[in-house]
């Protein structure tokens, strides 16, 4: 029996680069346990610092055939799970009682498609394995519930008289002023009011050990998004916009606002950056080109990903299935889930908060 080389398998494994990290799993401190026993049969136990479920079958599979290319290796099992960390916030604000990140969802101006990112964005993150919860705290036009399909008129739950058990759509907690008012009061309030109101559908939901809470903020910079931004412990920002040029002048300004406040601009997600006709499938940049990817460069930060302008997404939407969970399999599907570990890769390099809640950690099969 050939006697296996440890500094072999340990080569072998190497050979495999993370595709958002672009490190190999020994220096991403992703390596639990590589063990091989007398009859040649090798078992590697991987943890990954971000939601990737989409990512492992093929880690397993690329692992697996380099370890089987060591000599006298018999057989190899490759376990992938992974564990999200809570990553330090700025400002020394208290943590939300069961969030470990909160991700803030933002646009400088209005329709740009923001909330539908958000929810997609959402809905994403738990495809790959996180357990995820969203607030709309766009008070003067919370769209989250219909978008979810919750039923018009349905309230949450509440403990103590005090605090609202978050709403289930689509596997998400969910919650929203829409939840707690009738569609057809006008939110006619004052920024402070807005803001207050904000904080406590935060801070007084009873949210379930979240990996991610998304919060879809107002459209704009004005008072209501600062208030948060200076109140709420938020761990990073992700900017929407669309390719035209007005709308990444507010999208600059969004950046700035956030950067003012010591909170990380995670990256940008370019909106509408093509159009594809329904009918015969051509693409056409419509809005302009590269606008997404300029911000990007110009603020040192990451271009996420880009979307389609396509008829099936706000379809979708407006019926309470977003596209994540309409059409799993779709482009649009896959580029939200890509959208999704970028950002969770990019925070994972972020430095952790020891204090906060502990790390949650799923294994994604053998």
């Amino acid at each position: 029996m050939t006697q296996i080389s440890q500094p072999a398998l340990e080569a072998a494994v190497r050979e495999y680069r993370d595709p958002y990290l672009g490190k190999d799993l020994f220096e991403l401190g992703a390596v639990k346990s590589l063990v091989a026993d007398a009859a040649g049969q090798v078992t590697l136990s991987v943890e990954l610092p971000y939601p990737s479920q989409g990512i492992a079958g093929a880690l397993r599979q690329i692992v697996s055939h380099a370890l089987e290319d060591v000599a006298g290796v018999t057989g190899v099992e490759v376990q992938v799970g992974q564990r999200i960390f809570a990553a330090k916030v700025a400002k020394a604000l208290p943590s939300v009682p069961g969030v470990k990140n909160i991700i803030a969802v933002a646009s400088g101006k209005g329709g740009v498609g923001k909330s539908t990112t958000a929810v997609n964005l959402a809905l994403a993150l738990q495809a790959e394995g996180a357990r995820v919860g969203i607030l709309d705290a766009d008070i003067h036009g919370p769209s989250i519930g219909m978008m979810l399909g919750v039923p018009e008129g349905k309230r949450p739950d509440t403990r103590e008289n005090k605090y609202f058990v978050p709403m289930r759509a689509h596997g998400l907690q969910a919650n929203s002023m829409a939840f707690v008012v009738t569609e057809k009061t006008p939110m006619i309030w004052r920024g402070p009011m807005v803001s207050g109101a904000v904080l406590q559908l935060l801070q007084q939901t009873l949210w379930d050990e979240l990996d991610y809470l998304v919060v879809d903020l107002p459209p704009g910079t004005g008072d209501i998004q600062l208030t948060l931004a200076q109140k709420v412990p938020v761990t990073g920002a992700v900017i929407v916009t669309t390719p035209q040029d007005i709308a990444l002048l507010d999208a600059k300004k969004g950046i700035e606002m956030f950067r003012k406040v010591d909170i990380p601009v995670l990256g940008v997600v370019e909106n509408m950056s093509v159009h594809i006709c329904s009918q015969c499938g051509h693409e056409e940049p419509l809005f302009g080109h590269g606008g997404g990817e300029r911000i990007a460069e110009e603020y040192q930060t990451e271009l996420l990903g880009q979307l389609p302008l396509h008829l099936t997404i706000r379809e979708q939407t407006d019926s309470g299935t977003p596209s994540v969970v309409a059409e799993p399999d779709s482009e649009v599907a896959r580029r939200y889930r890509d959208i999704a570990r970028r950002m969770g890769a990019i925070l994972s390099t972020r430095e952790r908060n020891l204090s906060g809640s502990i790390a949650s950690v799923s294994v994604t099969g053998h």
